[in-house]
């Protein structure tokens, strides 16, 4: 039996445009941008988390949660 925590991260394929907000998640467009917020968390260690996160309306209706890694710039989905 494979046990998978529920929440984590997983790598997404975005297209951000130039101000750095995402316009596609795997090729579908982004219709809207309900909410985004940056978190900065664990900066006590030695392995600070930086992320802003995007929820986001998708062309087809479907919300998603991405962030962006602000340390290594790679995008991932997160599901609650």
């Amino acid at each position: 039996m494979s046990v998978r925590r529920l929440g984590t991260p997983r790598p997404a394929r975005v297209r951000a445009g130039t101000g750095g907000c995402p316009e596609a998640v795997a090729d579908e467009p982004v219709d809207a941008v309900a909410e985004e917020w940056v978190v900065e968390d664990r900066w006590w260690t030695g392995r600070p988390l930086r992320r802003h996160y995007f929820e986001l309306v998708l062309a087809g209706g479907r919300n998603v949660v991405v962030f962006r890694d602000l340390g290594r710039g790679s995008w991932f989905e997160q599901r609650s």
